[in-house]
């Protein structure tokens, strides 16, 4: 971190137009602290499916969900759960930005987790799956407070509003605690080489 702001990227990790999860991360940008600023990708939506023929000339949508991931202090993503995983497009993001190898935008990078699904578990397995996929870019990911929304329609209003009180409580936290993740891993104080 370089100023008394935390940057946060925001990634929405289901590209429908009107998904639960991309209500539950405009709900946490509207209730982040004011020194935390999380802006919400939009170039995630344009991402083409991984190919290692591009890689060194990626598409355009590419470099700049790099540029924005690469620019914040921490990654906050919001997911669903397809099929008991992470969802396909998620995934595929992931493989985009954890190249290059040693200078990948993910590396180092902290990340906050959280999502919601019309199921009774919530994302609890998407987001095991994910914490597993951020090893592998050394991604320190926060182990909580963990964010796991069943019954997704039980938790947002008619306008689309999160109304759940435990769930804003959980989002106060994970900003809390993610900022916290954001210092320790600052490269003065925890050194990735």
């Amino acid at each position: 971190m370089t100023s008394d702001t935390l940057a946060v990227c925001g990634i929405v990790g289901s590209l429908r137009r009107n998904s639960w999860n991309r209500k539950l991360l405009e709900a946490a940008a509207a209730l982040a602290p004011i020194d935390t600023e999380l802006r919400i990708s939009k170039a995630f939506d344009d991402i083409p499916l991984f190919n290692e023929d591009l890689v060194g000339s990626e598409p355009a949508a590419v470099l700049r969900l790099r540029e924005e991931v690469a620019a914040a202090d921490a990654l906050m993503i919001a997911t669903p759960e397809y099929n008991g995983g992470a969802p396909g497009v998620l995934k595929n993001a992931l493989d985009w930005l954890s190249l290059p190898l040693g200078g990948a935008a993910l590396e180092g990078k902290p990340v906050a987790l959280m999502g919601t699904s019309p199921g009774r578990l919530g994302t609890a397995r998407a987001q095991f799956e994910l914490r597993n996929m951020f090893l592998f870019s050394r991604s320190p990911v926060m182990p909580g407070p963990e964010l796991l929304l069943g019954h997704a329609h039980q938790h947002f209003d008619e306008h689309g509003k999160l109304t759940d009180s435990l769930a804003i409580e959980r989002i106060a936290l994970l900003f809390r605690n993610l900022r916290k993740y954001a210092q320790l891993n600052s490269t003065e104080a925890v050194p990735l080489r």
